[in-house]
């Protein structure tokens, strides 16, 4: 599978899913069963790249501003949120996070915010298809986000770092 065929899929499974995240997993998981299972271990590294690309500090400080405040397990659900908007949003995103002001036309931190099941949609494909677990896709996550860190308590710092973020959601 290369890159085009999985925003493709990622793509066709939210617009038919009308952008609700538990029904684009429940949609991924039934296109990803139509696979072979080493299509769907190609899936999921894709997947696992771009999760892997979105852990940095600027896109943790705009996801807490969209979220009203981000741990470590809320921007881990976030960034399954941002892959599934596809490759436009989630592009332009890690370019200029504040952009998301924009490119996330309708945004709810309460259902759009928990996006963990798009996440593991491979996952369960996988192990509908063969019965065994996903074998591992030998990507490590650094210990911590790429970039400088950012004062996500320093309300002011924040408004000046993502207006755009702020303005909408702050």
């Amino acid at each position: 599978m290369d890159e085009t065929e999985f925003w493709e899929i990622v793509d066709t499974t939210r617009e038919a899913a009308d952008g609700d995240p538990d029904e684009h997993a429940d949609l991924l998981v039934e296109k990803l069963a139509q696979l072979d299972p080493d299509s769907v271990v190609d899936f999921a590294r894709h997947f696992e790249t771009r999760f892997l690309r979105a852990f940095t500090w600027e896109l943790w400080g705009a996801a807490d501003v969209m979220l009203g405040g981000a741990d470590d397990e809320s921007f881990d659900y976030f960034r399954c949120w941002l892959i599934a908007q596809g490759r436009h949003v989630f592009e332009g995103a890690l370019s200029a996070p504040d952009d998301l002001a924009e490119l996330a036309e309708s945004f709810d931190a309460e259902t759009d915010g928990d996006a963990e099941d798009v996440g593991y949609a491979a996952d369960e494909a996988y192990e509908q298809l063969t019965g065994v677990r996903l074998p591992d896709l030998g990507l490590a996550e650094p210990e911590s986000p790429e970039g400088e860190p950012i004062d996500m308590d320093d309300e002011e710092a924040m408004a000046e770092r993502y207006p755009h973020l702020w303005a909408r959601f702050g």
